[in-house]
């Protein structure tokens, strides 16, 4: 039975590395006719508050949240706060559309650092092989997020000297979301605070609208997309990973996730009508190694004894 729940709770957090993968192209739609502030505000206010009121109809209701450990709640909810906040800023002050892809390119980070993490904060056993695995595996990422932008390393050097803060915030937000998915294992085990903090997002996010103001259009297609992002992408997605951070096979997840901006970049080119160029398919290769790699390097099953 344990086998079988640790095997959904794994798929669980596949489901939601293809669900954020459709992110990228709506998020850029809406953000075309929302603004990007009131696109992530909007969003993980609406889904918090879905979240929070299924939350009143499962046993015990909001009741629940107060039997969850203070470090948990506190720490974590802390850590999935600023990473919105830190993302959303990085972003929201990026100086053009290719230093946006930058800005994402260094968020991508997170899971090479949730399976680095991994060994201190969940006593993992890591061979020697994972440095060259994580390296394969962030050269794909480079490959899959930068093949349509036309980035080179000079010219992001370039970029993040004139402009250091989106990137730093981006830095943060990847350290950080790696750090709640290592220590909502370690600290949640119980159960997950996932409405709450969507919605604690939702309300941080939300004044910087008011801050940067922006014009927004409600048309059928902008609800639309807006509705599967706030159920699919947001509520769903990040419950979703929650459960398989806690109750899953955490590394493998993990490595998984390297597969984010691959499946992100298919999926922005077939929605958004962009055809991809060839080094696709080395994003590919360099990608699934790089997961395999790291997933053989640190396996779950060879934890060290705590001190």
């Amino acid at each position: 039975m344990t086998g079988r729940h640790q095997f959904r709770a794994t798929m669980m957090g596949a489901a939601a590395i293809v669900l954020w993968s459709s992110s990228v192209a709506f998020i850029r739609t809406l953000s075309e006719q929302m603004g990007p502030f009131s696109t992530v505000a909007f969003t993980y206010l609406f889904g918090g508050a879905l979240s929070v009121a299924a939350a009143c109809l499962t046993p015990g209701g909001l009741g629940r949240f107060r039997h969850l450990p203070r470090k948990y709640l506190w720490g974590c909810g802390a850590l999935f706060v600023t990473y919105t906040a830190c993302y959303c800023l990085a972003v929201g002050l990026a100086a053009d559309r290719p230093q946006v892809l930058e800005v994402g390119l260094i968020n991508y980070l997170w899971p090479s650092l949730t399976l680095l993490l991994a060994v201190p904060l969940q006593h993992q056993r890591a061979r020697w092989f994972l440095l060259p695995g994580m390296l394969a595996a962030t050269a794909g990422v480079v490959i899959a997020t930068a093949q349509s932008g036309g980035l080179s390393p000079t010219r992001l050097w370039a970029n993040a000297s004139a402009n250091v803060l989106p990137y730093g915030l981006a830095l943060v937000g990847a350290i950080t979301w790696a750090l709640y998915s290592n220590l909502a294992r370690r600290w949640g085990a119980e159960g997950g605070g996932v409405p709450i903090f969507l919605l604690a997002s939702g309300l941080v996010v939300l004044p910087l609208r008011f801050v940067f103001p922006e014009s927004t259009a409600w048309e059928a297609r902008v609800l639309a997309e807006f509705l599967y992002m706030a159920v699919f992408v947001t509520v769903v997605a990040y419950v979703f990973w929650d459960h398989a951070m806690r109750k899953g096979d955490m590394v493998l997840v993990a490595a998984l996730s390297y597969s984010t901006p691959l499946l992100s970049t298919l999926f922005s080119a077939a929605y958004l009508g962009v055809v991809p160029s060839p080094a696709i398919w080395v994003a590919c290769a360099l990608v699934i190694g790089g997961a395999v790699t790291c997933r053989l390097a640190v396996a779950e099953g060879e934890a060290r004894s705590s001190d």
